[in-house]
């Protein structure tokens, strides 16, 4: 197999000679060659090289294995795929069993014979070529599941990879946000993501749907169960048998109704309003609600039992307004896609960004994405300013992007903060900080501090 690639080999050796040896035998590859752990790992940081082959002894004490067992560990963790090759003494199998224990690819005594370590070398980057295609054929065969979620805010980020994990599981998941922070999107991320993605997905608002149709809608009814009951209808459990129900809002559903859903999730079978058949359902429960459950718990507005059985993994999403950038980074994402639909080309303007980036947002990103709608649509040039974004342009300055401001601001909190803790004593100030005393008087100095 060959992918148009270089193929990419590192030789981590001490000896010059061997070295030389080393890239004469292999110069059909590209290879890379260091002396000692800090080069090496610098080298796979940069390169990222498929296979590497390395001597456990290393300086700066070539004598031990412990350096080169130390490189071995680091450089598994930095890139995990590298296929590493191990070149051990005559008599020291033990060490050789130990890193192949550790994750390395194959092991070699010295000295070795070019044309059979070659096969080897040969091996591990066609098996490295493999992985690397397989996922690639991985990747384009199971599309990103919450590919429609916008975000760089690590704690989103995190949700997401949370949201991945327990797809493949039956648990029932809890969604726990503000309105418009994209519970829904999120759920049906998981059903996309799940074994049920080729059943249906179906969503309810418990708070949208009056409390005595509520139990109808849920649960269906057999024809003559009430008044207009004109032919038997199931409900939207039934209707989401092999695929994902989600209950959103669900701190609106009614005691009464959360009794009856509680012996659903225990028994798995429904009863349509005025029936008496248990019908058999296989279905997963994702339920959300922007309001506090446990104090609703509390108020004894929501049963505790019910809650436990609903809540076997819950995810809080955070609002809009704490997810760093996130605003600015979907608000141009809504631009291109608004103006698309009107084959329009747009874009955001300074004031623009300024006046989104600012402005808290309190509907999150379901305000958001109004606000945008109606910018793109009443818009008049190319550019989006703060007046067609129609929102307060935020009092005084925006916050500065320069990364040595920034640095320099947040380097004057934490030494005020520490002198305040330490009562101005600056060697126990430097101490909290971890650096030196002159150093710390240097960064007082420059930031115009007095002691």
């Amino acid at each position: 197999m060959t992918t148009g690639m270089p193929r990419t080999l590192l030789i981590v050796e001490d000896d010059p000679a061997l070295q030389k040896q080393l890239r004469w035998s292999f110069d059909r590859y590209e290879t890379l060659v260091a002396a000692d752990r800090e080069s090496a790992l610098l080298q796979v940081r940069r390169h990222a090289p498929a296979v590497v082959t390395m001597d456990l002894g290393l300086p700066p004490d070539a004598d031990s294995v412990a350096e080169g067992f130390r490189l071995l560990e680091q450089m598994l963790a930095l890139a995990p795929d590298t296929k590493v090759i191990v070149l051990t003494g005559q008599n020291d199998q033990s060490n050789a069993l130990r890193a192949v224990g550790m994750g390395a690819y194959d092991f070699f005594s010295k000295p070795f014979e070019p044309e059979i370590l070659g096969l080897t070398l040969e091996r591990a980057f066609r098996l490295h070529e493999l992985q690397r295609e397989n996922r690639r054929l991985q990747a384009m065969r199971q599309p990103d599941a919450l590919g429609g979620l916008i975000t760089r805010d690590p704690e989103m980020l995190k949700i997401c990879r949370t949201i991945e994990k327990i797809a493949p599981s039956n648990a029932t998941l809890m969604l726990l946000g503000e309105s418009g922070t994209g519970k829904e999107l999120l759920a049906r991320g998981l059903h996309a993501a799940s074994p049920r993605a080729d059943a249906r997905f179906v969503a309810i608002n418990c708070a949208a749907i009056p409390d005595n149709l509520l139990e109808s809608e849920l649960f269906g009814y057999e024809k003559g169960a009430f008044t207009g009951a004109a032919r038997t209808t199931p409900g939207k459990i039934e209707t989401a048998h092999g695929g994902t129900l989600m209950l959103d809002e669900i701190g609106d559903l009614p005691l009464a109704l959360q009794a009856k859903l509680l012996r659903f999730l225990q028994e798995r079978v429904v009863e349509r309003v005025g029936g008496r058949q248990e019908i058999p359902i296989d279905v997963r429960i994702v339920c959300a609600t922007h309001q506090d459950i446990k104090a609703l718990i509390r108020a004894g507005r929501f049963r505790e039992d019910l809650y436990y059985r609903l809540a076997e993994i819950v995810v809080q999403i955070p609002p809009l307004r704490d997810r760093s950038g996130d605003a600015v980074l979907l608000a141009h994402a809504l631009v291109r896609r608004f103006a698309a639909e009107q084959k329009r080309v747009l874009a955001l303007g300074e004031e623009a960004i300024d006046c989104i980036a600012a402005h808290p947002w309190p509907g999150n990103v379901r305000e958001l994405e109004n606000c945008v709608k109606r910018a793109v649509i009443m818009a008049d040039g190319s550019t989006l300013g703060a007046a067609d974004i129609g929102i307060e342009t935020a009092d005084g300055p925006s916050a500065p992007l320069d990364l040595r401001t920034i640095r320099d601001e947040t380097d004057r909190k934490a030494i005020l903060a520490a002198l305040g803790r330490s009562n101005g004593n600056v060697v126990r100030a430097a101490d909290l900080l971890g650096v030196s005393r002159p150093t710390l008087y240097d960064l007082m100095h420059k930031l115009g501090l007095k002691s």
